[in-house]
Order: structure tokens, then sequence, then C-alpha cells
């Protein structure tokens, strides 16, 4: 009997714990991983509701050495069909100075990064498997207040795209998950009106489906998307007078 395994980061919240949910079923074997073990627990029961296997990590991504030896030990057993690296953090409602953003460069980048590297090491091994990356319609464009973070989502998207490419040989897929905005504990802090605003549990449905068809980029929602696209394109002395329009803080 065939079980598919796949392992998700930043799993105890947000669009991560909504995309555990949206796996769970019989003959799939999750591997939630996260920060918050009670958090944690409480998804991994609802997947355990649904009938699937489930293997916890309480992880933090930021200790390479940690992660390495764990999935290590993991893979001794187990193949990675799937893994969607979520985990990240914002500024969460905090003001943007050195601290905060060497703390998200350190989650949404290095940490990605120490994740990143044994799975496609595992993977390539294999011979097979499929990678998510989440990134932003943020890296489409640096704003004000929030620089860090778009920066961080667009080396990403732009790294996913790149390894798109480079491991299509090695028959393993990779595609670049770019929300908008979507409820969860990273947009909770923002005091301005959020267009579009869309529901972790929608934001997950639509993230399956594009990684059941190997779409490169999976953007929503299309509107929100069409305007960062445009944002990218035109030139910086315009879209900073659009960007100043903007209510974002």
């Amino acid at each position: 009997m065939f079980i598919q395994t796949i392992l998700i980061t930043g799993a105890s919240s947000g669009i991560g714990a909504e995309l555990s949910i949206v796996y769970a079923a019989p003959q799939t074997h999750l591997i939630l991983l996260g920060r918050d073990q009670s958090r944690l627990e409480k998804i991994a029961l609802q997947c355990k509701d649904r009938g699937a296997k489930i293997t916890l990590g309480l992880l933090d991504i930021r200790h390479r050495d940690d992660f390495k030896s764990w999935f290590k030990r993991l893979t001794q057993k187990h193949s990675i069909d799937i893994a969607i690296l979520n985990a990240g953090v914002g500024n969460f409602g905090r003001q943007e100075n050195p601290i905060v953003i060497q703390e998200i460069f350190d989650v949404n980048l290095q940490g990605l990064l120490n994740t990143l590297l044994p799975i496609i090491e595992h993977m390539q091994k294999n011979k097979h498997g499929q990678i998510a990356l989440m990134s932003s319609l943020a890296s489409f464009k640096g704003y004000r207040g929030k620089g860090a973070y778009c920066a961080s989502k667009a080396a990403v998207r732009v790294l996913g795209e790149g390894l798109r490419e480079s491991l299509s040989a090695a028959n393993i897929k990779v595609s670049v998950i770019c929300p908008g905005f979507v409820v969860t504990p990273l947009t909770s802090h923002n005091t301005f009106p959020m267009p579009f605003l869309m529901s972790a549990q929608k934001a997950a449905r639509i993230i399956r489906k594009g990684l059941e068809k190997n779409k490169p980029r999976i953007a929503f929602p299309w509107i929100t998307y069409m305007f960062s696209l445009l944002m990218a394109i035109l030139p910086p002395t315009l879209t900073e007078k659009i960007s100043r329009l903007l209510p974002y803080r």
C-alpha cells in the first residue's frame, strides 16, 4: 500500500496548519514541524481524526545542526514525497530595526536553507520529490517598514524559480507560493486595511490544487497578484509615489 509522505514546516498555525489539515487523509504520513508544542499537537489531533499518520518535529529551523541530525534520523525510515517549506516570520507589529531585520533573515532565508538543502540532497538520492517554497506577493517590491520581509521573500521566490529549472532533470518538482493577505498570526498585527483578505483554509486549498498541477508559481488572489506585477515593472520613481498613497504601515 502506497503511503504519501508530506513534510510541512511552520505547521502549528496559519497556512501551515490548514495545509496539514487539507492533506490529512488515510494513506498519508504527515511530518509536521513547529516550535509551539501545544499548538502543534492540537493540529496533529485534527489530522489523526482524518486518518493520517503523524510524526511531529519540535524544531527551530534556525538551528541548522539540530534539523540536520533530526532529518537524518527521519529519512533512515521514511522517504519524503512532498516538502512544503512554509515557516516564516514578519515584523509582527514591530518597527523595522537591526534586531528585527536580522531575525527576519535568520528565519525566512537562513532557516529555509537549513531545511531546504538536506531535503534537496535526500530527493536527489531518491530521484523524485516535490518542493514548495513559501514566498509572498510582497516579494515583487520593497515597501516602507517591510523592506526586510519583502527582501527575504524575494530571495525565496527567485531561489525557487532557479531551483525549479536546475532540479527538473533529477525528477524534482519545485513551486513557489506567493500569497496576498491571508488571515494568519503574521497579518493579525496589521492595523491597515488588507484588500482581498483571504482565510487560511481557502489559501491552503488553492496551494494544494496548484501543487497537484505542478504550477511554477502559485500566486493569489489574482487582483493583488496583478497589482504586484505592475509594481514590479513600473519605474521606481513612479512606484514610490504609488506606495506613499498606500495605507501600509
